[in-house]
């Protein structure tokens, strides 16, 4: 796969670094670098077992990364490293892909990475001739790869074969043990399939360091369930409301009978 050289402007290391996607990049730990993300301090390139969540593409990582010793500003080694632009990528060898550090504006909810399925915070791979974007770590990601979890060659599955229900037919990871969307790597042996975005735990060094992916909450799913909590004590409220009045004009029609009675 053929990749530009990164500009200048984009990254300027004190020395040379190089990254090959998609295969795990291996700069030399200690070596500092200034990032057009954050060009008031050098970066380190360390390595801390802890869970971070990554400044660039806002998603979680472990293990190797750049980090600011003046703040707490981290990037995945993967999203530091990342050229410019990608051509004749596995994923999308079509059209050219060129990073972007900030999401697509515009509409209600955040933009879906087309191999992960996951929200697209940061840091981007878009195309320019169509829709598909990518997270950069799932740009580390190819057509056919080795898993630790498995034994045999794994391959990716064409986005038709991948169920998003699980009222569906589709496959089940081996790793979530469920169904979810995205994109999904099939075994070229037996019935064995993994997730992309679960996959990714073995690239963003959450696996290695034996940390399980947390789950962000769904904000749509929590915003639906208040809204219907607010729309149930409405309702709630308005019933209650009828039934007060009904039985305060109920009372006060008893009444006014009993005092014709009495008159």
């Amino acid at each position: 796969m053929e990749l530009p050289t990164p500009h200048s402007k984009t990254i300027a290391p004190k020395k040379s670094f190089s990254v090959e996607y998609p295969t795990s990049p291996q700069p030399t730990l200690g070596e500092d670098m200034l990032h057009y993300s954050h060009s008031k301090h050098p970066l380190a390139k360390v390595m801390l077992p802890e869970l971070f969540t990554c400044a660039g593409c806002k998603e979680y990582g472990a293990g190797k990364r750049f980090t600011c010793k003046q703040c707490d500003f981290q990037l995945h080694e993967f999203c530091a490293l990342s050229p410019p632009a990608l051509k004749n990528h596995p994923l999308h060898g079509q059209h050219q892909l060129v990073l972007h550090p900030k999401p697509k504006t515009g509409g209600i909810v955040w933009p879906r990475c087309d191999v992960c399925g996951k929200a697209t915070k940061g840091f981007t791979f878009r195309c320019s001739a169509c829709s598909f974007q990518m997270h950069p770590c799932c740009a580390m990601l190819s057509g056919e790869m080795n898993f630790s979890t498995h034994s045999h060659s794994l391959k990716l599955l064409p986005p038709m074969m991948t169920s998003s229900s699980n009222t569906e037919p589709g496959f089940v990871c081996g790793e979530c043990k469920r169904k979810r969307s995205g994109r999904l790597y099939g075994c070229t042996v037996c019935e064995y399939h993994i997730h992309a975005v679960c996959a990714k735990a073995m690239i963003n060094g959450l696996q290695a360091n034996g940390i399980k992916p947390p789950e962000k909450p769904n904000m749509l799913g929590t915003a639906a369930r208040l809204a219907s909590q607010v729309v149930i004590e409405f309702v709630g409220g308005l019933i209650e409301g009828l039934g007060e009045g009904f039985g305060q004009a109920l009372i006060q029609n008893r009444g006014g009978r009993g005092r014709r009675r009495i008159e």
